[in-house]
């Protein structure tokens, strides 16, 4: 139906993560639709992104410098004993905007479906286990995953494979929204802020 590169670039925009055939189609068109300059900044953006981002070696996180590890396991003022798992980069990032947390993190960076399927897979698993064990400055692993089906099944997946390090592991607390009103409140929200009831 569409010119083969224009079909080519369709298929591209679908490999990534939540981006269907419909989105796809569009992020083409639009791309179609602009100036030359406007689409050279953009491929100029992907290949600058490909050639200056590393992964951190200690947490997996992305980052864009000539150190060995990132900006965060670089912080001496990072709390050793904190370790928060969570399941990409932009978790982190969120997580870390918000001033609250001041230890270090581990991104689990596959999905979390990936996980629970075939946790064999996920290479980053040995390296988790590994400084659970012999981290002795380690004093919790805060496992912070979305409370989705998935995210429900990697936590107790981690949670069993954490457990013989003697670490504690804690999650995040779920609950009620601060400023939202219980009558807009779903069944199983309502139902784990009772649970969870300080």
């Amino acid at each position: 139906m569409y010119s083969p590169s224009i079909q080519k670039l369709i298929e591209e925009f679908s490999k990534l993560p939540g981006v269907g055939p419909r989105a796809a189609a569009r992020f083409a068109f639009s791309l179609i639709g602009k100036k030359r300059s406007e689409t050279d900044g953009l491929a100029q953006a992907i290949i600058n992104v490909k050639k200056n981002v590393k992964c951190c070696r200690l947490c997996f996180n992305v980052y864009e410098s000539d150190l060995e590890i990132c900006g965060i396991c670089s912080d001496a003022r990072r709390d050793n004993g904190l370790l928060c798992v969570v399941a990409n980069e932009t978790d982190l990032a969120t997580i870390d905007k918000t001033g609250a947390y001041k230890g270090r993190y581990f991104v689990l960076g596959s999905p979390l479906s990936s996980l629970r399927r075939h946790p064999a897979d996920t290479a980053r698993l040995s390296e988790l286990e590994k400084r659970a064990r012999q981290n002795k400055a380690l004093k919790e692993i805060i496992l912070a995953i979305n409370p989705t089906p998935d995210g429900q099944a990697a936590i107790l997946y981690l949670e069993r494979m954490l457990k013989p390090s003697g670490v504690k592991i804690t999650r995040l607390g779920l609950g009620l929204p601060f400023g939202g009103e219980l009558e807009y409140a779903d069944e199983e929200t309502l139902q784990s802020a009772l649970r969870g009831r300080q």
